[in-house]
């Protein structure tokens, strides 16, 4: 029999296996590498659909993976919510900072999802406003002039910082005693990848034969999405 505290923990880890899967969606998506087979029939309970009424098209399914991916972000950052309200007590007033403002972030933050899930917006009440809240290394939020403004990952420093905020929660407030992340060992990937925030660069064993040779040296290429390749 699995303590409460086993359960939650497992109930964060299923949230953190979400937004994993959902980020391998997303980047198998945004390459066209993910299946996107659907029954030609499909009947649950009384209803009956057929393949037309569920199928998508790529371009459906890149803007369906976007939001799929950040379902999973918010879902990561209730789950931190509900996990530490389920064993620390009154843990806004908690003597240690990093539990109280790992606590107000994951709140902030499920508060905007939840009342507008597909645009949110910042719900910050008033006696939080203007403050700044902190778990040390791993996420910062400055609640001034937020409150009522269009919800942006660079506020409180993207998904990855909500990752890193649910394994703080896991190991060091709920005490999980399985392998940290980092410490896992896995085999290297078919394919690797380095991505920084939307930009996805993919490793080759060699140029393709189709590229072509051009003089960039001291340019500066605009790769989109504020991001740019400096060449030296």
């Amino acid at each position: 029999m699995k303590s409460k505290t086993e359960e939650i923990i497992g109930q964060l880890f299923a949230a953190e296996l979400q937004f994993r899967l959902a980020s391998a969606v997303r980047l198998a998506t945004t390459l066209k590498k993910q299946p996107l087979d659907l029954p030609v029939e499909w009947v649950h309970g009384k209803h009956r659909v057929r393949y037309n009424e569920v199928a998508l098209r790529d371009d459906q399914a890149d803007y369906a993976s976007w939001h799929l991916h950040q379902s999973a972000t918010f879902l990561m950052a209730t789950g931190i919510k509900n996990a530490i309200v389920a064993v620390i007590p009154d843990p806004i007033n908690q003597r240690d900072k990093n539990v109280s403002n790992a606590f107000q972030i994951a709140r902030f933050i499920r508060n905007a999802f939840t009342h507008h899930p597909f645009k949110p917006i910042w719900s910050i009440e008033k006696k939080y406003q203007g403050k700044k809240f902190t778990v040390a290394d791993i996420i910062e939020l400055d609640t001034t002039k937020l409150h009522d403004k269009p919800f942006d990952w660079r506020h409180y420093g993207g998904p990855l910082a909500i990752l890193r905020l649910s394994h703080f929660v896991r190991f060091e407030i709920l005490k999980d005693k399985g392998k940290k992340p980092s410490e896992r060992t896995l085999p290297k990937p078919k394919n690797e990848y380095i991505q920084q925030g939307s930009l996805i660069l993919k490793k080759v064993k060699k140029i393709p034969k189709s590229a072509k040779r051009v003089n960039i040296t001291g340019k500066t290429i605009d790769l989109g999405g504020g991001h740019k390749l400096i060449v030296r």
